[in-house]
């Protein structure tokens, strides 16, 4: 071990303080050995890689989650044969699929249609915001676990066992660009409710959680009320944004302007010096997350490919245009633009900003001129942007683009509140996929003459989750230890269906 020369000071646990900073790094890479020693990571134990129709045909994926949860009437099916009631204010349009109709409010994904595959009969038990059961493989859910991001009940996210699968096949790659990211920033972040659960990476420890970017601009509209009680007007971002905004990696991710690359090298070959002496380390799970944190932090330090991946400025404005000035259009951009970078996983969700709600699709109250004046013009232009600009560059057929949410909204029509509202309904709903080996042009599932119910085909989070590994090439019935050493599979009670793949 190389020596660091001064005073030597003893910590309350007898190591001494230089040692300390040996072993985390000098602290270039912003990881203290209480977090070292608390993450965790577990050997991956997988099931035999199986083919099959489509494997592997995806080499990245963007998910999209409007999280509150869009409404499946003014959405992806709409039933424009029911009274009044239950269909509402607006009506249903033709797409590019013959025979296929979609809300009218989206004009622009009734174009692009034939690219997707969308799903009708999504179906699960908590009509509740569970994001965590809609992105995880946990079996059960109860409301008090969305509050406790940490809590131990909770299962890995499906961007972080991606990224731990991944990780585990090649042990020894260091990527250039981290490969599980997170826009537009740590979700809950900005809202006025405690963070909430969903895209963390539980027992693969918080090593495999996603990489954070953070916004840095101002929303230019104020939004409907979310409820007649509210007093604030919000401008929220997710309606839009000036130009001049922008995205960088979150919590001291970039390299400080005094910190050479040079001296980043030789404290990372100092550091490798250090790895022979690191028996005070006795749990190798620990020594993993620990190397996965080193790593990633190379990746981001010794690179400016992320920093250009986020620089939207690089884009033309008239690309920028396309997706729409808003902070769900340009993350739906950046995320283009990153997976072109070489990110394996990117999250992209449409967040609460200020009041719980305030800027998502949760349409309790509110509900038609927040979709007409707000949520559905910024959904149609930025996902059909994103479909084209993946199309466009030659990349849709290798990129899954996933958009789900955590369940539905009621199929009848709440006249008390202004503005009407639909309420939580996780009895059926949609969801839409497409690119990277998903079926083009075609609809999944049926649900009742009112959309209340599943009618055939019914289809659950888990069984998404588990397609989208197939299509990244991971068996879906891959298991990995837990905390108390039960093999579980990532993607739960999930399998693949072969019906959202296509012929």
């Amino acid at each position: 071990m190389l020596p660091l020369f001064g005073s030597r000071k003893l910590l309350c646990d007898g190591i001494p303080r230089r040692d300390l900073l040996q072993i985390g790094g000098l602290g270039a890479f912003s990881l203290s050995l209480a977090e070292a020693t608390r993450l965790s990571a577990a050997t991956t134990k997988a099931a035999p890689v199986r083919g099959g129709m489509k494997f592997g045909r995806a080499k990245s994926c963007i998910l999209l989650f409007p999280f509150g949860s869009p409404p499946q009437h003014e959405t992806f099916d709409p039933k424009p044969d029911a009274p009044r009631e239950i269909q509402g204010e607006m009506g249903a349009i033709s797409t590019a699929v013959p025979g296929v109709q979609i809300g009218e409010g989206l004009p622009q994904i009734a174009r692009v249609a034939d690219r997707m595959t969308i799903v009708r009969s999504m179906t699960h038990p908590y009509p509740v915001h569970g994001v965590a059961y809609a992105l995880t493989g946990m079996p059960t859910y109860t409301p008090a676990l969305e509050a406790n991001p940490r809590a131990p009940e909770h299962w890995p996210f499906l961007g972080s066992a991606v990224n731990y699968v991944d990780r585990n096949r090649s042990p020894e790659r260091i990527p250039a660009v981290p490969q599980n990211i997170g826009l537009p920033w740590r979700f809950g972040s900005k809202s006025t409710v405690p963070t909430l659960a969903g895209p963390y990476a539980a027992f693969l420890g918080e090593a495999h959680d996603p990489v954070w970017t953070d916004f840095t601009g101002s929303g230019t509209k104020v939004v409907p009320k979310l409820t007649d009680g509210q007093v604030a007007d919000v401008r929220d971002p997710f309606a839009g944004i000036t130009r001049d905004g922008r995205f960088r990696i979150a919590d001291g991710g970039e390299l400080p302007p005094e910190l050479s690359l040079e001296r980043i090298g030789l404290r990372r070959a100092l550091i490798s010096q250090f790895d022979h002496a690191r028996v005070w380390l006795q749990d190798d799970r620990r020594v993993a997350a620990f190397d996965e944190h080193r790593r990633m932090a190379w990746s981001l330090l010794a690179t400016s490919k992320v920093r250009d991946a986020l620089d939207l400025d690089r884009e033309p404005v008239a690309v920028r245009e396309r997706f729409g000035l808003t902070l769900f259009g340009q993350s739906c951009l950046a995320a283009r633009r990153l997976v072109e970078a070489g990110t394996r996983f990117v999250s992209v969700f449409w967040d609460p900003f200020e009041p719980f709600g305030g800027s998502c699709w949760d349409t309790h109250a509110n509900h038609f001129p927040r979709l007409k004046e707000y949520l559905l013009p910024v959904f149609d232009m930025a996902y059909s942007a994103l479909l084209l600009d993946l199309e466009q560059r030659g990349l849709l057929d290798e990129t899954l683009v996933v958009c789900v949410s955590e369940h539905g909204r009621t199929p009848q029509i709440d006249s008390k509140p202004k503005g009407a509202g639909r309420h939580h309904w996780s009895r059926v709903y949609s969801a839409a996929l497409a690119g990277g080996g998903a079926g083009a042009g075609t609809v999944v599932g049926r649900s009742d003459s009112q959309g209340g119910d599943v009618a055939d085909t019914p289809v659950s989070p888990k069984d998404v989750l588990a397609t989208t590994l197939h299509l990244l090439g991971i068996d879906a019935e891959t298991t990995v230890p837990d905390r108390l050493g039960r093999e579980l599979p990532i993607a739960g009670a999930g399998r693949v269906r072969p019906e959202l793949l296509g012929a």
